[in-house]
């Protein structure tokens, strides 16, 4: 059997990566228990992309749009709204559906994200923009719509499936403390529940999040996040990684790497079959590609931006390897985003 150990340390682009061999060990000897599963790596376009191992899609293949452009009422402490920043401001519904048509039309979009800045209350007012949804679908049918959904009753979520959209995307957190320190959000972890419960009584597939060290840099309520996710019929699980460079100065540290590795493995455990993917959201350099090869090692099922080496390692390890060019929350298989031509190089 591959030793995961050598074959890490045989790949040029993760020498200096702080790996531990301990954990290395660990991951491979629960790996011998399942079966190693496809990896999906997944390049949207709503930033550049390039490896050596693998280039990244059409430019507007799957572009973000903000209906709120770079503003946000709550200015989290793990964001200051800079997450809104590269996104494509759409204020008006008539300006999203121009630029939509506009794509599609040259039969360039796959699909899109629609997201925005929230309320005090962590919501996100859609409404006005779903008539134009509705008629984007109802010309481009094979386009995929997601949104960051935010916080929602019942009612409002089955108003946005109505309006055609396929994916419904929300941060589960698992810590009363987070909640009220980080998002500066008089709301409680039951809010969170009860919106991922609405969510997943519609006919959209439902993809929660979890911030991994959004307590400044601390694993606190992750955990508890995991266990809550895990009681309801999602169709996927994304996990990212807090990035201090985006946060309010001198407040957040850089998770540890073998925490977050840990955290890769009891979600692998406890969401069972599910569909589990590390999402764009993560810091860079070679912490980056650290938690890139414990997430290939852990048996994560996507990856979005594989850094550099990874796609290396998921070979080296027998993973089979595929691409799709939009957002990893789309699932493969319930999309029209995914194609076996993507460009990489191993």
């Amino acid at each position: 059997m591959t030793d995961w150990l050598s074959e890490i340390q045989a790949i040029d682009a993760l020498a200096g990566c702080r790996i531990d061999p301990t954990l290395v060990h660990e991951l491979q000897a629960r790996a011998t228990r399942a079966p190693m599963l496809p990896l999906d790596a997944a390049t949207p376009s709503f930033q550049a992309y390039a490896t050596s191992e693998m280039t990244g899609c059409c430019k507007s293949a799957f572009p973000v749009f903000s209906i709120t452009g770079s503003a946000c009422a709550l200015q989290c402490d793990h964001c200051q709204a800079r997450i809104l920043e590269p996104m494509i401001a759409v204020p008006t519904p008539e300006l999203l559906e121009t630029q939509v048509r506009a794509l599609a039309e040259r039969k360039i979009l796959r699909g899109f994200l629609l997201s925005g800045g929230s309320n005090r209350r962590n919501e996100i007012a859609y409404e006005r923009f779903y008539p134009a949804i509705e008629r984007i679908k109802r010309d481009f049918p094979l386009i995929s719509i997601a949104v960051h959904s935010a916080l929602l009753d019942r009612p409002r979520a089955h108003t946005m499936a109505d309006a055609g959209i396929d994916v419904a995307m929300m941060d589960v957190i698992g810590a009363e403390e987070t909640i009220r320190q980080v998002y500066h959000l008089d709301r409680a972890v039951t809010d969170f529940e009860q919106t991922l419960a609405a969510l997943c009584e519609t006919r959209m597939a439902v993809v929660p999040h979890i911030v991994i060290g959004l307590h400044y840099g601390r694993i606190l309520g992750e955990r508890h996040a995991l266990e809550l996710v895990s009681k309801y019929p999602i169709d996927a699980l994304v996990l990212v990684v807090v990035m201090p460079v985006q946060a309010k100065p001198a407040t957040f540290v850089t998770p540890d790497a073998g925490e977050v590795a840990r955290l890769f493995m009891d979600a692998r455990a406890q969401i069972g079959g599910t569909r589990i993917n590390l999402g764009c959201a993560r810091p860079h350099g070679l912490y980056r590609r650290t938690i890139d090869a414990y997430a290939i090692m852990a048996g994560l099922d996507g990856i979005a931006f594989p850094s550099e080496g990874t796609l290396t390692l998921a070979k080296a390890i027998g993973r089979p390897i595929s691409a799709s060019n939009g957002c990893c929350a789309l699932k493969p298989g319930r999309n029209k985003l995914r194609t076996p031509t993507m460009d990489y190089h191993i």
